[in-house]
């Protein structure tokens, strides 16, 4: 009868919140002789286990504001081993990340996202408007619909950099309008459509844009379009493409307005432990065309824990020019240790046409988030 009282009570102190309540049943029971003290603090011993799994395990929690939101961050911490020669091996902080999100009503939410790394700045500061799965707006500084690889959030990647052609083409690091993390400032309608079995065959999200990037307004007349389509002919399979038109500010020694334009085709397959996925990017900044692709795959030696992965990417930044081709070959792995840490590393062989470079790359970046 006893043991029975204990499974019980460790039942109980698994599924509570209210430790207090826990122990005090726990007194109750010690007061009344139905369980020893040394049988009641085993409880409590098993009953704040349980409860650490629990926590480890779960994704979101909730603070209390004026409403409730859901307060959420990350680090990346990394270590760089830079064959390049000018370039210093050592550690840095990649992303400090804070993101806040909430919901005013069932249908309004929104979203506020900053990065402490470096200079600080707004990522993310935008206001959801959800009318049906297939139209919703989307109102503020986001990421722009381009790209698979733009959409993937930067703590949920198997790699841990981006494509050479996603990072030139659309708003990241090399592109012509600088480093703009993939986002702009505009409106979005997007959703889903073509419901069978539970499952959509369609996702879409159209946009009209500053095109200047985050944190800053027009600087032309002109608004620029991007959009998205993405099919799910059956489960773990998509393929979709994307599309941009607009005009930039660059170019030297005197910036001007340019179009930029781009197009791109992306695929994506996933069966249990395995995933294969890869993009195809062209765009063309005022009179130069560039391309790039890349072809990924990863698996998971151990289920959820230990995934390895193989990447091959392209880039062409001037397809007029010859002997200017950058290709890189990625082989990496990925430890997660629980929902909220996980350890990646990496070592990308760089090979350049034309001179000779020794740029090797290798990686470590351990992640810790909330």
């Amino acid at each position: 009868m006893k043991r029975l009282i204990i499974v019980l009570i460790i039942g109980t102190a698994s599924f509570t919140t209210f430790a207090q309540t826990t122990n005090d049943v726990l007194d109750l029971l010690i007061k009344n002789k139905t369980i020893t003290q040394e049988q009641a603090d085993s409880v409590r011993a098993e009953s704040a286990i349980k409860q650490q799994d629990v926590d480890a395990n779960k994704k979101t929690f909730y603070a209390s504001a004026s409403r409730l939101i859901q307060l959420s961050g990350y680090t990346q911490v990394r270590y760089r081993f830079q064959q390049e020669t000018g370039k210093v091996d050592g550690f840095d902080i990649r992303r400090a990340r804070l993101d806040i999100r909430g919901n005013v009503s069932p249908y309004f939410s929104y979203r506020l996202q900053t990065d402490f790394a470096g200079t600080p700045k707004l990522l993310d500061a935008y206001a959801e408007i959800k009318i049906y799965d297939c139209f919703n707006f989307t109102i503020g500084q986001a990421k722009i619909p381009f790209s698979m690889e733009n959409l993937a959030s930067s703590n949920k990647m198997e790699s841990i950099d981006r494509s050479q052609v996603v990072e030139a083409l659309v708003g990241r690091g090399q592109d012509v309008i600088g480093n703009q993390n993939g986002r702009d400032i505009g409106v979005q309608v997007g959703g889903s459509f073509g419901k069978i079995e539970n499952r959509f065959l369609f996702d879409y999200k159209i946009g009209l844009f500053n095109g200047s990037g985050i944190n800053q307004e027009d600087k032309n007349k002109n608004k620029d379009f991007a959009g998205r389509l993405v099919t799910h002919p059956v489960k773990g399979f998509d393929i979709g493409g994307s599309y941009y038109s607009g005009k930039g500010n660059f170019g030297k020694p005197t910036p001007t307005d340019q179009d930029r334009n781009r197009y791109g085709i992306e695929l994506n397959y996933e069966y249990k432990r395995l995933f294969v996925r890869g993009e195809f990017i062209a765009g063309k900044d005022g009179a130069i065309n560039r391309n790039g692709w890349y072809a990924q795959t990863g698996y998971y030696l151990i289920p959820s824990k230990f995934q390895l992965i193989a990447k091959y990417n392209v880039y062409d930044p001037n397809t007029s020019v010859s002997n200017d081709i950058s290709t890189a070959y990625l082989i990496g792995g990925t430890y997660i240790f629980n929902n909220w840490s996980r350890i990646q590393a990496g070592y990308t062989i760089k090979q350049e046409e034309g001179p000779t470079i020794s740029n090797n790359l290798g990686i470590i970046q351990y992640q810790i988030s909330f």
